[in-house]
């Protein structure tokens, strides 16, 4: 898998193609889900789910070990400060948020529960420009109030038959958690993402069995519990690589941003599978999340700029970034990955906060 990190417009495609691709892989696993949430407990459900992508990234991570040539071919291993960033997102992201999912799918329509996962691209960008002070514009913020009003929408659409819409509010809860994930996720994005998705779904899967077994639940027959582990390896694993590898590339906003196109990919999936007959208003809905979603694909980003002197360890190829000699010898195949340092440098072209550029901004 190329984790390496390009600068300039070709480094944005990528993250693009990255944030998609996890954004296809989580959609479509939403419907399934549904499906198997009448027969596991929820906390069980999340704890299979996870335990799923972690045991197939394990083999996969296994794999990657024993076919690589040499230290540099491997990506950047997890660091003891990567440790509490994520453990953070683990407990926020990989233990809380599924739980409230599976909570909020027994109570509501999987095609609006898929639409509804939009707010975790407003959660995360809101924390991202808020709490961890990353750029915006007014595009992307305009962007972002379109999702919300749609998602206010599928929320009040169950207010007349529900009450209170707790359905939609447990959903909703998930989100935020996921949001405060992706941010804690954010600050390890340059390590490994196979290693990060890895052991945040053995570690968030086994501590859901945990607490589902030690409340009295049982584990359901064979076949289900392969069927929760194979949803899981794809909406929850693979996807989180591709998800890590698009922060590294777009930011944290900009990356919730683009993965705004889940819920699109789950409501077809929930339409053409489950035979679900949605509302005008799911409709509505629907245009407006599109409308925002397509104002933050088609944003742009270019000033001068300056990079601070750095030193990290991460995939790369020698770009403009990476301008630096070896103290090892080294057989001329990129991407590779090593600690290397970045000299001060000043410049400008179209980029998003990677994992280089993350500086601050004039107010103008």
């Amino acid at each position: 898998m190329n984790q390496s990190t390009s600068s300039g417009v070709s480094g944005v495609h990528q993250g693009v193609v990255y944030a998609l691709l996890a954004a296809a892989l989580f959609g479509a696993s939403t419907p399934f889900a549904k499906t198997l949430v009448g027969q596991i407990a929820p906390v069980t459900l999340a704890g299979m789910l996870y335990l799923g992508s972690g045991l197939g990234l394990l083999g996969c991570f296994i794999a990657r070990a024993l076919a690589s040539r040499n230290a540099q071919d491997k990506p950047a291993a997890l660091t003891a400060a990567d440790l509490p960033w994520l453990g953070g997102a683990i407990v926020f992201g990989g233990v809380a948020g599924p739980v409230l999912l599976m909570l909020g799918l027994t109570l509501t329509p999987a095609s609006s529960a898929s639409l509804l996962l939009n707010m975790e691209g407003v959660l995360t960008a809101l924390l991202a420009w808020f709490v961890f002070k990353e750029n915006f514009d007014r595009r992307i913020f305009a962007g972002m109030l379109l999702i919300v009003v749609a998602g206010l929408l599928l929320s009040w659409e169950q207010v007349p038959v529900l009450g209170v819409p707790w359905g939609a509010l447990a959903i909703v809860g998930a989100c935020l958690c996921w949001g405060i994930d992706n941010n804690l996720t954010r600050k390890v994005s340059a390590s490994d993402a196979l290693q990060i998705a890895c052991v945040k779904g053995l570690v968030a899967g086994s501590v859901n069995l945990a607490i589902a077994l030690a409340l009295g639940f049982r584990l359901p027959e064979l076949r289900t519990v392969l069927a929760a582990g194979a949803v899981g390896f794809g909406g929850y694993g693979l996807s989180l690589v591709m998800f890590v590898l698009a922060l590294r590339h777009l930011g944290t906003a900009r990356t919730g941003a683009y993965f705004s196109a889940a819920p699109f990919v789950g409501a077809l999936v929930s339409l053409l599978m489950l035979g679900e007959v949605p509302g005008a208003v799911f409709w509505v809905a629907a245009a407006l999340m599109g409308a925002g979603i397509w104002l933050h694909l088609s944003e742009t980003h270019e000033h001068q700029h300056e990079h601070e002197a750095m030193a990290h360890a991460h995939g790369h190829s020698h770009d403009a970034h990476h301008r630096h000699g070896h103290d090892f010898e080294w057989d001329g195949v990129e991407p590779h990955a090593h600690p290397h340092r970045h000299e001060p440098l000043r410049h400008g072209h179209a980029h998003y906060p990677d994992i280089h550029h993350r500086h601050d901004h004039d107010p103008a």
